[in-house]
């Protein structure tokens, strides 16, 4: 029996990935009136392009 390589890890489904993604993206702010910096705009920016492809279904396999 050869070992079937998409079931060999840990994979989380699409709607633990968008769970995830929120968390982090919630986490950036410490309070609603407290302006991100640089670094946290980016960090923000990468999380909701991940997000978007999650949503659209472009991601393989999430480990």
């Amino acid at each position: 029996m050869s070992p079937d390589v998409l079931t060999s890890g840990p994979v989380r489904s699409a709607a633990d990935e968008l769970s995830e993604l929120n968390k982090q993206i919630r986490s950036l702010w410490s309070h609603p009136a407290v302006p991100l910096t640089d670094g946290q705009r980016a960090e923000y920016w990468r999380l909701c392009a991940e997000l978007a492809r999650v949503q659209r279904g472009d991601v393989a396999t999430a480990a």
